[in-house]
């Protein structure tokens, strides 16, 4: 790895749906704008992951892992973490969190799902909402995967906690995940871009060539800022991906149970960690 490149140039490598135009459209520090944007609201974070695959009847192995990772982080500087996720990823967000607090988020109208987040929101008082890989809002209300499948049926309504809530960050790889709405003009005049653009924003948003690389990268900028090693070994990324394997989620490319994530191999997913690692090291953490 150069030792010039940054978080966000690790987190982008060999990105192929386009998320490199979007760039130039936010600061050029993304990630460490939004490390210091989690550290300046303190206290309890939801996390919001699960995207239901329909080609393979099952949720993928991006987005889950990286919440794991980014939940551990934020434990160890003091935060309380919730999960929320919907019933077509709760089996395995209870595999890779057993005993920690997970939100099973219903299945309901747009109406009913605006309550519940209210509800939500009101019991559980978060200071910042958080989304790892989950489908948003297309500017006719329903969810669309890549090839423009609509998916609404898959995808609980989790945007409302996003609508509710002032402060919360977007991580996303394609375009139509949540916090996209910031960048959904760039996205539509572009023709790059192969999903509809989701138009729900979050208040910071960061790109990635996968979502999980997107909250590794997050955690290696609050790595950067606390001057704390909050990031885990390749050993430990390798057992959360295939232990998510093992607990129902498929690569969404090859829609099989198999350690992959977004069509890479692990290995890819392993070179990621292994080079924001040698960041930190580069940088005294």
């Amino acid at each position: 790895m150069s030792k010039s490149q940054s978080i966000e140039d690790i987190i982008l490598r060999d990105e192929t749906r386009g998320m490199s135009l979007l760039r130039p459209h936010l600061p050029s520090d993304f990630v460490t704008d939004a490390a210091q944007f989690v550290l300046q609201h303190p206290g309890k974070a939801f996390i919001v992951t699960g995207f239901y695959i329909l080609a393979a009847k099952a949720p993928e192995t991006d987005g889950p892992p990286g919440s794991i990772v980014l939940a551990r982080a934020l434990r160890q500087i003091g935060f309380d973490v919730v999960f929320v996720t919907d019933k077509w990823s709760s089996k395995v967000m209870k595999a890779l969190a057993p005993r920690q607090p997970i939100v099973e988020f219903p299945m309901a109208s747009h109406d009913d799902s605006a309550t519940f987040s209210k509800e939500l929101l009101e019991t559980e008082q978060p200071s910042i909402v958080i989304a790892v890989e989950r489908a948003g809002f297309t500017n006719d209300g329903t969810y669309r995967n890549r090839k423009d499948d609509d998916i609404s049926e898959y995808n609980a309504k989790t945007d409302y906690l996003f609508e509710q809530h002032p402060i919360s960050i977007g991580i996303g790889d394609g375009g139509n995940e949540i916090g996209m709405g910031l960048v959904s003009e760039v996205i539509l005049n572009q023709d790059d871009f192969e999903a509809t653009p989701s138009m729900t924003t979050t208040t910071k948003l960061i790109i990635s060539a996968c979502s999980n690389w997107g909250a590794y990268g997050l955690v290696a900028g609050l790595s950067l800022l606390t001057q704390e090693d909050l990031l885990p070994t390749c050993d430990d990324v390798q057992r959360i991906v295939e232990l998510a394997v093992k607990s129902g989620a498929v690569d969404s490319s090859s829609c099989q149970f198999e350690a992959r994530v977004d069509g890479r191999s692990l290995e890819a997913e392993l070179g990621c960690i292994a080079d924001l690692r040698s960041l930190l090291r580069g940088q005294g953490v």
